[in-house]
């Protein structure tokens, strides 16, 4: 029998009681004054990054209208996708976690922007974001595991272009908008930020409403070329890295070295992706912004398993893995740590007679 995943089913209230919801995860032993300083937010280094994201968003579609519809066009709108549908969703972790910037508002304006480019509440994700991180890959407790066991590789391979995902959010936007939640959105969405909720989803249906008018209007899909379509077309990066962070790896843990991987990636993806590939590094220390966080890396990697050396080869060794578990749903990949490492806790060995 598969297992449920649903958040309202009762492999959430088993999580609950067996310990995994909300543990005391595990963590290097490294000197708090070294972390406090790690935390330290910079508005000059979030600024440069954040308007280089824009400036290039702006150059690119700009380039993309005056060429348009010539086919020289494609290119720019190709970058531009990225930058929209991949970049966005960075950003959005980033200033959702308050991170970025050191000053408030500034962390707010670029989650709100980021929030709309990939279509999800603001309010809602902010509140799924928490759960992810308290209840990491907990079954019927974590609101954002990309794939159920046995993955479903038909529906990942449609969301490298956004199909899933533009889908469930565009039916969420039209529900919150009629004034509901969905039902796993009231298990961890607080009663008072129900009407900003609906308030969004009422303004962001307008904006959507504008676009497709204007398109309408022009007789060209231009319009939905700058706003809406790049969810689409652009969201091949951030679906790439997001199934890095943790497919393939241990449900049900309190070890975040047994649950998150760590990549090694080109710098184009790391400005792409905020560093967020330094994944297990980010999960042991939230409050880390994204631009310390190779400092931090090198602070705790004698603690973890030795990163990915690249994007290719993190697929080349998560591969066999989903292949396994489409006939064997509890096949795992369980991280070599390195000598002196601090041993897996005892939870490690119902794991390792189902490791790949």
């Amino acid at each position: 029998m598969p297992k449920d995943y649903s958040l309202l089913g009762e492999t959430g209230a088993e999580a609950v009681s067996s310990g995994f919801a909300n543990p005391s995860w595990y963590r290097p032993d490294v000197a708090p004054d070294q972390i406090r300083a790690l935390m330290q937010k910079d508005d000059a280094r979030a600024m440069r990054d954040t308007l280089l994201w824009m400036g290039l968003m702006v150059l690119f579609a700009g380039i993309g209208i005056a060429l348009w519809p010539s086919w020289w066009s494609a290119p720019f709108w190709l970058a531009y996708g990225v930058l929209y549908g991949s970049a966005s969703d960075s950003r959005w972790h980033e200033c959702g976690h308050r991170t970025a910037f050191e000053t408030g508002w500034m962390n707010e304006v670029v989650y709100q922007i980021a929030s709309f480019m990939l279509m999800r509440s603001p309010v809602v994700w902010r509140a799924s974001h928490v759960r992810h991180h308290t209840d990491t890959i907990v079954v019927g407790r974590d609101p954002e595991i990309v794939a159920m066991r046995p993955p479903d590789l038909f529906r990942l391979g449609l969301n490298v272009f956004g199909l899933i995902d533009v889908w469930v959010l565009g039916k969420r936007m039209f529900l919150h908008a009629s004034g509901h939640l969905h039902p796993e959105e009231e298990t961890y969405v607080r009663d008072k930020d129900r009407a900003k909720v609906f308030m969004v989803a009422r303004l962001w249906l307008l904006i959507y409403a504008v676009v497709i008018l204007l398109a309408i209007g022009m007789g060209s899909i231009l319009p939905l070329m700058v706003i809406g379509l790049p969810r689409l077309y652009g969201a091949w990066h951030h679906i790439m890295t997001g199934v890095l962070q943790h497919l393939g790896l241990a449900e049900n843990v309190t070890d975040h070295r047994l649950n998150t991987r760590t990549v090694l990636m080109n710098p184009v993806s790391r400005f792409i992706y905020l560093n967020m590939n330094y994944h297990v590094e980010h999960h042991m220390f939230t409050m880390v912004p994204y631009y310390r966080l190779p400092e931090l890396h090198e602070l705790v990697k004698h603690d973890l398993p030795a990163p990915e050396p690249s994007i290719v080869a993190a697929f080349r060794r998560l591969w066999p893995v989903l292949k396994r578990q489409l006939s064997y749903e509890d096949a795992v990949f369980i991280p070599t740590l390195p000598e002196g490492a601090t041993p897996y806790r005892a939870e490690v060995e119902r794991l390792r007679p189902h490791a790949v």
